[in-house]
């Protein structure tokens, strides 16, 4: 939502509606926080100078600095030094299990959350020795490669390098959906994985992709999935955002104890 667009939704609402309460700075806190919670104002969406919002809605402008103030202090909006007034691009951690293989889209939609995917590259081409290897491919069979930005509720939350044989896939390699659904409806469903969980820090060009600051802590993790006759049907890259997940695994004590 832009600039003029979140004025005109804000005058169509009326501050002065009789299901508001409180005070006109309350009223427009209650308004704004409406709109992050329904997902109109995505996070890191720049909001208009308080003297412009004001002149716009003829309130004046300690209203409108007290109402940006009171949902700064609740961790709705942030304030950028020489940029402005931003919704917060800070996010609610999530408990990410180590022992359950699903994909990102299923995870979320488990959570109530849209789950949504950004092609950032996508090329078909043949796999290097490591992938042939890897991937237990001859040196010309093609693969998907698929790089992709993956977000929940329109918050990046981690970027997906994706390697698959396109035997595996057929027709249905467009990228913009789940990938294990996509598999899955061509008969490949992986049923198993391997995951390498590794502490990094992100470079600048990751950073930007996922709203943080370059050097921002991030885990990568590194998947080889297989299909029930043992064949590896993915090879993926991610990038989690650090601030965002929290890895758990549930250990049981060994027969030798």
């Amino acid at each position: 939502m832009d600039r003029t667009s979140l004025i005109a939704e804000l005058k169509s609402r009326g501050l002065r509606d009789a299901a508001l309460t409180g005070p006109l700075y309350k009223r427009l806190a209650q308004t704004l926080t409406g709109l992050i919670q329904e997902g109109l104002l995505k996070p890191g969406t720049a909001l208009p100078g308080e003297r412009d919002l004001a002149e716009a809605l003829k309130l004046g402008r300690v209203t409108v600095r007290t109402a940006y103030r009171d949902l700064m202090a609740s961790g709705a909006l942030e304030s950028r030094h020489g940029s402005g007034t931003f919704v917060s691009s800070k996010v609610e951690r999530m408990e990410q299990s180590l022992w359950r293989l699903s994909s990102f889209s299923a995870d979320m939609r488990s959570r109530g959350r849209q789950p949504a995917a950004k092609i950032l590259s996508r090329t078909v081409n043949t796999p290097s020795p490591d992938e042939s290897f890897l991937l237990g491919l001859g040196g010309d069979e093609p693969v998907l490669r698929l790089d992709r930005l993956r977000l929940a509720d329109g918050l990046p939350l981690a970027i997906e390098r994706a390697v698959v044989p396109i035997k595996f896939l057929g027709d249905d390699a467009g990228g913009e959906g789940s990938l294990y659904d996509a598999l899955t409806a061509n008969g490949h469903r992986p049923v198993r994985a391997l995951q390498r969980l590794t502490a990094v820090t992100l470079d600048p060009s990751s950073a930007a992709i996922l709203n943080v600051d370059a050097g921002a802590p991030a885990l990568l993790i590194e998947r080889v999935s297989r299909l029930e006759d043992q064949r590896v049907v993915e090879y993926t890259r991610s990038h989690y955002r650090g601030d965002a997940y929290d890895f758990v695994a549930e250990l049981r004590i060994g027969d030798d104890l």
